[in-house]
């Protein structure tokens, strides 16, 4: 199967003094923008050293990740890659059932 390309990256291993201003402005060079987030930790906000870029293209996403990928940016090895789309996790009723029932099971032969 061939591998699909996004217009969403991953930027791995940025500067703790990285804001999100200065990672739009490192790849706005390559195409529009629409998002350029960092990842916070939610208790002290703090950068968690990555974040994600989308661009309007793909052509655009793939241009900045061959540019950017592997190169030093504020003394660090970044590290661009394209993101995975997330499925919506889906559950099997079966398995559910299956899993009451054992419960259930369980239940009576301890009592």
């Amino acid at each position: 199967m061939a591998k699909r390309f996004t217009a969403q990256l991953v930027v791995s291993r940025l500067s703790a003094y990285t804001t999100d201003q200065s990672l739009r402005q490192l790849f706005s060079p390559f195409g529009q923008i629409r998002e350029a987030r960092l990842i916070r930790d939610s208790q002290t906000q703090r950068p968690k050293g990555f974040g994600f870029i989308t661009y309007e293209s793909e052509d655009n996403a793939q241009i900045a990740m061959k540019a950017l990928d592997g190169k030093i940016v504020n003394g660090r090895l970044i590290f661009v890659e394209t993101a995975k789309e997330v499925e919506a996790p889906t559950t099997n009723m079966n398995n559910n059932k299956k899993l009451e029932e054992n419960t259930q099971t369980e239940s009576l032969q301890n009592n």
